[in-house]
């Protein structure tokens, strides 16, 4: 299977932009990348049943999504120890952040950087 980002529409009013989508070329079926899933299915519980028409960049509010626009934006291959370079930078780069997001006593950043850091543990694409 084949990934690709694509646009997420729900309840016929919410597009989510940048998902990361499985696809099959020959049996034409398509899942949500297993990292995102617990993500994507959060904001969607968020919005409620009858959301207002308004449109998400999911790579905002998920680590994944973020890597892999960040990926195809500087059109980096995504062969296996490619992308775990990637992966790798990106922790290091959240750590820092945490570092001093606790240095500055800040606990929204603190919580957020370290809740990206918990979606970037979910390695099941790569174990």
């Amino acid at each position: 299977m084949k990934m690709k980002l694509r646009t997420v529409i729900y309840s016929g009013k919410v597009e989510i932009d940048n998902v990361p989508i499985y696809s099959c070329t020959t049996c034409n079926r398509s899942e949500v990348f297993p990292e995102v899933k617990p993500d994507l299915t959060g904001l969607i519980s968020q919005l409620g049943a009858q959301p207002d028409k308004q449109t998400f960049l999911f790579n905002e509010c998920n680590e994944w999504a973020n890597l892999l626009v960040e990926a195809k934006a500087e059109k980096l291959h995504t062969d296996q120890p490619a992308f775990e370079r990637l992966i790798e930078q990106r922790i290091n780069k959240l750590l820092d952040l945490l570092l001093l997001a606790q240095t500055l006593n800040d606990e929204a950043w603190i919580s957020d950087v370290k809740k990206r850091l918990e979606q970037m543990s979910r390695r099941t694409l790569l174990t």
